[in-house]
Order: C-alpha cells, then structure tokens, then sequence
C-alpha cells in the first residue's frame, strides 16, 4: 500500500478516535481501544517520518507513552485522555518556540513567505501565543470532559468541536490577517 495513504489514513483516525471510541467502547474493552490507537500512532510515525514535522512526531511518540503508561493503571482514563496529551504534547512545542525563536507560526508562515519581514516576526509570534493560549483552554475542557462528562460528550468535544473550535480560530486569523495586510 501507498506510504502516503497509509499515512494519511492513519491520520484521519488519530483525529477521529473519540469518535471511534465512542463506537468501539460498546464491542471491545478499553485495552483493545488503545492497543488499536498505539498501533495507529505508531504506523503513523513510522510512515510519515520524512513528511511529518518533527514536532508532531515529538506530540504523537509523548501522547503514546503517556497513553501507555496509563493505560497500566487505569484503561479507561487512558483512553480518553489521548485528545489531552496530544494537545499538550502541542503546547509544549509552540510554547517551547516563544522561547527559542523562530515561533511555531512563524516557521509555517516562512513556508509561504522566507523573507518574512521584521514586523511580520513579531506578528507570527503573537499569533503563536495567541495558540497556545487556545491549547490551555482546550486542554481544560477536554479534561472536564474527562472527569466529569459522559462518554457521548467527551467524544462529541474532543472529535468535533474542538475542532471546529481550531478552524474557527484558523479562519479568522487568516481573515484578520487578510485586513491587516490591506492596511
């Protein structure tokens, strides 16, 4: 099979597991759920290697260990936990970048644009800080939906609108964007 596929594939059930999950819970214990999540990042990994960012690779070989090792103790928490340690996991990098430069947005903005301006560094950067605040607060309600919500709206949050919520903040970064450069 296609690498590329496999990758992609793989991807697209990494993003969707609490959905899966959600499924998956009814016919299979909570071990079998995350043996199969591991499986997926780990091919991940190992696919994507020379097209992955290194630090998504950084964010899926953490949120495998962390998953593992909690699944030892508690398999159910470990299970839905994977949306917290992957977000985490992605705080740590683009808060990392605030502190040795370039940011995280800036490096994707440098894809598109290498001469970026000095003033476009300093917006990138905003911009990075702007996302990791958005991860904090992701984090925090992905963790109440952990502890304190049922299996149906931890998976609704955590596969959809949590996203939602990113592309939200995408799209209006990319408009508000689009205004300042009119300017």
């Amino acid at each position: 099979m296609n690498q590329k596929l496999v990758n992609v594939v793989a991807g697209a059930l990494a993003v969707t597991y609490p959905l899966l999950a959600l499924v998956l819970v009814k016919f299979f214990s909570p071990y079998w759920i995350i043996a199969m999540l591991v499986l997926v990042l780990l091919i991940r990994l190992t696919t994507g290697l020379k097209s992955t960012p290194l630090s998504l690779i950084f964010a899926a070989a953490t949120a495998v260990a962390l998953i593992a090792v909690t699944s030892l103790f508690a398999p159910d928490l470990a299970m839905r936990l994977y949306p917290v340690f992957m977000t985490a996991t992605i705080l740590a990098v683009f808060a990392a970048s605030l502190f040795k430069p370039p940011s995280m947005i800036e490096r994707f903005a440098r894809i598109m644009e290498p001469d970026l301006p000095e003033e476009g560094v300093r917006y990138t950067y905003r911009v990075t800080q702007i996302w990791c605040v958005f991860f904090v607060l992701n984090i925090a309600i992905a963790l109440w939906t952990v502890f304190y919500a049922s299996l149906e709206t931890w998976a609704l949050y955590n596969g959809f609108i949590s996203y939602v919520l990113m592309g939200m903040l995408l799209g209006g970064e990319f408009l508000f964007r689009k205004q300042v450069r009119k300017a």
